[in-house]
């Protein structure tokens, strides 16, 4: 098995966070421990595609999802490239599989209405927490970055001279996104209450918790879900939701899609085209008064 030469090749050849790769190497393993176990092969990297779709049977009996079971075989066939590059193999056994159907994931985006009763008419309290959490949401929101993204912003990616703040995307992909007016407002008001702390550990961080480190994933979701609980009846309000939101509002007010792809920093269309499902009621709205038969 590669699996070291793998991971290290994820690292520092493909840029993948020690998160990803993390997830990669433990799909990989309980695969491993799966063939081993119930066929006795003690190595993976030459077998034929059988033992996948024996693997495949396994986690499906065990309730796991389709679409929890096509990561894990992302993950694999993504080993057994790896070993087509580098010559160990000559043929993936994962050459002709085809993913399992799933059914589309549909993440319904926050009301422009339940964002201004976030944003305009809730009282965030005048503290270091408040001003904080209020910066948070109105970040993901006029930015639609990504949770890392917002966890990882430092004060040097903010720049008032250009009102831009420069975000480091996945697999170190650098983008520039405007800061609205209030944007930086909030960001000014916060830089002051961020200097009342007694104690700061991650200096180069814009985002801190109350003891001065630099703030985590599960505050992140703490935040986003004790305010949107408030005026929403949602049953998801996640980071996600505020960047699935941004897209959506953007596309609704008739922002072209290549702009939003840009914003959100996407690969392709493809990975965009995902929020446009909302904005096409808009649209049937538009057509229904625009054109001519309309109304018949």
């Amino acid at each position: 098995m590669f699996i070291d030469e793998f991971t290290s090749y994820l690292l520092l050849e493909k840029n993948y966070s020690k998160h990803t790769v993390k997830a990669y190497e433990g799909d990989i393993l309980s695969f491993y421990d799966f063939a081993n176990g119930e066929f006795g092969l003690a190595n993976i990297d030459n077998i034929e595609y059988s033992v996948v779709r024996s693997w495949i049977v396994q986690l499906s009996e065990q309730g796991i999802n389709n679409r929890s079971i096509n990561r894990k075989i992302s993950s694999l066939r993504s080993y057994y490239k790896f070993l087509l590059k580098t010559a160990v193999i000559e043929v993936s056994p994962l050459a002709k599989h085809k993913a399992l159907k799933t059914s589309k994931k549909i993440e319904v985006p926050f009301s422009e209405l339940e964002m201004e009763n976030v944003l305009s008419e809730f009282d965030f309290p005048d503290t270091f927490e408040g001003c904080r959490d209020q910066l948070l949401i109105h970040i993901l929101y006029t930015t639609g970055m990504r949770r890392a993204e917002l966890i990882g912003l430092q004060i040097s990616d903010t720049d008032f001279d250009t009102k831009t703040i420069k975000v480091l995307g996945k697999r170190n992909k650098e983008r520039l996104i405007p800061m609205l007016q209030e944007t930086e407002d909030i960001l000014r008001l916060y830089l002051e209450k961020r200097k009342e702390l007694g104690q700061i550990n991650d200096s180069e961080y814009i985002f801190l918790t109350i003891s001065g480190n630099k703030i985590y994933e599960t505050l992140v979701y703490r935040v986003i879900n004790k305010y949107f609980r408030m005026v929403s009846t949602k049953v998801k309000t996640s980071p996600h939701i505020l960047r699935h939101t941004f897209a959506t509002h953007l596309l609704n007010k008739g922002a072209d899609l290549n702009s939003v792809k840009e914003l959100l920093g996407h690969s392709s269309l493809a990975s965009t085209q995902v929020y446009t499902h909302n904005s096409i009621a808009e649209l049937k709205k538009v057509h229904a008064m625009a054109h001519p038969r309309g109304n018949k």
